[in-house]
């Protein structure tokens, strides 16, 4: 079976009569929505009616823009030569920046109303929105002029969103050469990145090596992409008056810089401890001098843990059980309605996510399930975002929009329950495979996540300057390799081309894409182990804590759970408890 998902709920096609009715009425939307910005921002005569006028409206507007423009993405990330999709997500991306000009001049409206807290506090509509208007209010100081902001929205449409389709185009059709059994084959690009957790050697350095050699046909292509995306984002920034895309991402993360310097702090410190696993495990897999990057995933031992679809599904399905009806009952939902695109093919983006659909009530989630038991653990990951919009469908769609950092802790939270689960159902050997899975994929979470913040942040640093060439940007990566893995790597086995690899660098609108992560793993720990004192009670604590995530900054969203993130203490105590299981792995090891 294909498994493939279902996207009927949101239109029948881009012929229907549903889709092209709604790109009509979005048309009319546009045209009433500048009609009545221009209405209005002339004084500020009946605030409050008019801000719960703008409630209303901009409510309307999300719903109708997130079903088109989810449709088209959504079909695009499994399709990517779709020409249908393709244009109708440029036809989209155009009428949006349609409205820039608009919704600049009504922002700023917004952010001079006079005493709008007292305001908000006289309107029950508007006391449910305080958080969505007065962020608005915030971000209104860094707005350019109503002209500069339709210019650089409608240049995004041919500046940063092509280079973003070009790069997923690019890299979703790149065919890998390879020979396996005598037989030479051109592969998907996500099919060979999946042998990595094969349990023959050989057969890893091969698909690795394979998939170094694929890059270099399209290295230049994909740096251009690079290039031209941070290029406008350094530029729009320093426009804006942002000291740094960084600072840009911290106020859009409602995230603070103490709590992110107090976070990196404690990432830095546990680096030692990570190395050491590291050196460890590439001893077991027959390396004296670190392990080769190639063997990063490698199962350990001779445990076979295949997880055909089927079982997988149902593994999560009854270990989320343990936690909650309500998590198990989302993720059977989602399995029986066909929200999941599962198996890996040509023309379908690398990786997986989730989209929460807050407009129709439901999410759709990409997978390229290969069949063994980190690909259980992504299914868990994904889910959890999709449980983390089910709690928020109650909310008006304006308050459902959460941020980078604690985007990540629903789905991280799911993996635990799923990876102790597996632990204790498991033999000796199967739960050491399973330990060493954790500590491999929280690895990924902390050191990866760190060489990519340090790569990221120098790329900035030189496109300042000039553009970067593909061999400068291979040599920034090997370099923050370098320095986070330390001897944990063999030197002569790196990746230069992970910034190929992840498509996080390629959207303009969400840089820094790296730290979030770290955050939702530790910050989940923490959560977890207040579950494993407080039991099921837990479970209604939780999902409310996950229920306001889109209308707090993420410290009071945290201090609901006793939790002060600006101490680097706590981010010490969540290290702690992986650098614990690295003790135990290298204990077990050496039996």
């Amino acid at each position: 079976m294909e498994y493939l998902w279902s996207l009927k709920e949101l239109y029948p096609s881009f012929d229907s009569k549903e889709f092209k009715g709604d790109m009509v009425a979005l048309d009319a939307y546009i045209q009433e929505y500048k009609t009545w910005v221009d209405s209005i921002t002339v004084n500020y005569s009946d605030v409050v009616k008019k801000l719960e006028d703008y409630i209303e409206i901009e409510s309307r507007g999300a719903k109708l823009i997130s079903k088109l423009y989810d449709f088209a993405e959504l079909t695009l990330s499994v399709d990517t030569k779709n020409k249908q999709a393709l244009k109708s997500s440029e036809i989209l991306q155009t009428k949006f920046a349609a409205t820039a000009e608009h919704k600049a001049k009504l922002n700023r409206w917004i952010g001079g109303v006079p005493d709008i807290e007292k305001l908000i506090e006289s309107s029950s509509l508007l006391s449910e929105h305080q958080f969505h208007l007065m962020e608005l209010v915030e971000q209104s100081k860094y707005l350019l002029s109503n002209a500069e902001e339709a210019v650089i929205a409608k240049m995004r449409n041919t500046g940063s969103n092509a280079w973003t389709k070009l790069k997923d185009l690019v890299t979703s059709t790149l065919k890998v050469d390879i020979e396996l059994e005598g037989e030479k084959k051109q592969l998907p690009l996500s099919v060979i990145r999946n042998m990595a957790y094969e349990k023959d050697k050989d057969l890893r350095k091969k698909a690795y090596e394979a998939e170094l050699a694929s890059y270099s046909k399209v290295e230049d292509s994909v740096a251009a992409c690079l290039n031209g995306i941070k290029g406008e984002v350094i530029t729009v920034c320093e426009m804006r008056g942002y000291e740094s895309p960084l600072q840009e991402t911290l106020l859009n993360s409602r995230m603070d810089k103490e709590t992110l310097d107090a976070m990196l702090t404690a990432m830095k410190e546990s680096l030692p401890a990570f190395r050491k696993y590291y050196k460890r495990k590439g001893e077991l897999m027959g390396s004296s001098k670190g392990l080769p990057f190639y063997d990063l995933f490698a199962p350990v031992g001779d445990v076979d843990m295949p997880f055909p679809y089927e079982e997988g599904k149902k593994f999560v399905v009854d270990n989320f059980r343990s936690f909650s009806d309500s998590l198990a009952d989302f993720a059977q939902k989602a399995i029986d309605r066909n929200w999941i695109d599962v198996m890996p093919r040509e023309g379908k983006v690398g990786g997986a996510f989730c989209e929460n659909i807050h407009a129709i009530g439901e999410s759709r989630i990409m997978l390229n399930y290969g069949g063994n038991f980190s690909d259980v653990v992504t299914m868990a990951h994904e889910l959890g975002h999709g449980y983390h919009g089910e709690c928020l469908m109650k909310e008006s769609i304006l308050n459902s929009d959460y941020p980078m950092p604690i985007a990540e802790t629903a789905s991280t939270f799911c993996e635990t329950i799923i990876k102790k689960a597996a632990i204790e159902n498991s033999s000796k050997e199967e739960a050491f495979f399973i330990l060493e899975t954790e500590i491999s994929d929280c690895g990924q979470v902390i050191v990866d996540i760190y060489s990519r913040f340090l790569f990221e942040s120098e790329v900035f640093e030189r496109r300042k300057e000039s553009s970067l060439t593909a061999e400068e940007l291979n040599d920034i990566m090997v370099r923050a390799q370098k320095e986070v893995y330390g001897d944990g790597l063999d030197p002569e086995y790196l990746h230069p081309y992970m910034w190929i690899a992840k498509p996080h660098y390629y959207y303009a609108s969400s840089n820094f894409y790296n730290f979030p992560y770290a955050f939702g793993l530790l910050f989940a720990k923490g959560l977890y182990a207040e579950y494993i004192k407080r039991g099921k009670d837990f479970a209604k604590d939780y999902d409310k804590l996950l229920s306001v995530t889109g209308k707090n900054k993420i410290a009071h969203v945290t201090k609901l759970m006793g939790i002060d993130v600006r101490s680097v203490d706590f981010w010490r105590s969540s290290l702690k408890t992986i650098e614990e299981d690295i003790e135990k792995f290298l204990e077990l090891s050496q039996i």
